[in-house]
């Protein structure tokens, strides 16, 4: 007897289990197109922004910059390490300031180098290959150059270059 020959209420669980089922699929198929369509919508309606439309007119809602003026530094070349090393730091910087502050940052310039100066020579050259370094000096920097000026003369210390041979 063949397997088309036998009597429906001879099948077997077994063999049910092993019937496809093309109904889930279908379902399936259906329910996926219909999130598709409804997040189709939901997007193109505004209601889920994915920064198409929407960004520009974030972008127009940015406040504009406070007035900046920029004090630069005069290039340093500092040595690091043992009095036998020929290894030097090469340093430059600008300072971000209040435009009503500019005047007096910069007559306090030659303060601020000295003061630069002093904490770049105390550093050994281990202190500046560790890859965590730039942003340690550059706060320890900032800090030393706030305590010259006075608070709230110098609002940042932009680091234009750092370069040790």
């Amino acid at each position: 007897m063949t397997m088309s020959e036998t009597d429906p209420a001879d099948v077997t669980d077994a063999e049910i289990a092993r019937k496809p089922r093309g109904k889930g699929l279908i379902f399936g198929l259906i329910g996926a197109l219909a999130l598709g369509g409804g997040g189709f919508y939901a997007t193109y309606a505004g209601l889920i922004s994915l920064g198409g439309k929407g960004e520009s007119a974030a972008a127009s809602d940015v406040a504009p910059l406070p007035p900046l003026s920029f004090v630069p530094l005069d290039q340093m070349l500092v040595p690091v390490g043992r009095a036998g090393s020929n290894r030097l730091l090469r340093f430059t910087a600008e300072l971000e300031v209040d435009p009503a502050h500019r005047a007096d940052v910069e007559t306090l310039r030659p303060r601020v180098l000295d003061v630069l100066n002093t904490y770049l020579r105390a550093l050994r050259a281990g202190d500046l290959e560790d890859p965590a370094a730039m942003t340690r000096l550059r706060a320890q920097m900032l800090r030393r150059i706030q305590i010259v000026t006075g608070e709230g003369r110098v609002r940042d210390l932009l680091i234009t270059e750092f370069v040790l041979n």
